[in-house]
């Protein structure tokens, strides 16, 4: 009988191979689907222009807004009583790196106006409060998904 040279894998050699295969097929498909998913938010928060709203203009009442960019979301609760406000909660904040942005509320209610400067280092969520706040007084929303 001639032999060849070349060694046949075992089964168990050849199930760890196929379970190495799906990891890294699974992880470059996860990869690419958070590639993809970062490049749509990078889009999406640039689209974002931050307006102010005339105060005058908006009935007392209890607002909610929100917006949705992906990676990075609020919606706020706002209150306002004679043109102004008076409340404004920030319900919900999902960022990655943009905590510091929690402060942003603190400075819209001060300065009475949605077009505060931008918290350093947490521009994306920034923009993604302010405009949540923009959308809660002009019944306006959000919701930016490919």
């Amino acid at each position: 009988m001639k032999t060849t040279g070349k060694k046949k894998l075992s089964k168990g050699a050849k199930i760890i191979l196929s379970i190495i295969g799906v990891v890294v097929v699974g992880a470059l498909a996860f990869g690419i689907n958070y590639y993809i998913t970062f490049l749509n938010y990078e889009k999406d928060v640039a689209a974002i222009q931050v307006q102010d709203v005339d105060l005058n203009t908006i009935a007392d009442g209890e607002y909610f807004g929100d917006c949705n960019v992906d990676l990075v979301r609020a919606r706020v609760r706002v209150v306002v009583e004679n043109h102004v406000i008076t409340e404004l909660e920030l319900v919900e904040h999902y960022n990655d790196r943009g905590a510091a942005a929690d402060a942003l509320p603190a400075r819209i209610l001060e300065e009475q106006r949605v077009n505060v400067d931008a918290v350093s280092g947490a521009t994306a969520s920034s923009n993604v409060i302010r405009e949540a706040v923009y959308n809660a007084l002009t019944g306006e929303r959000t919701i930016r998904k490919d």
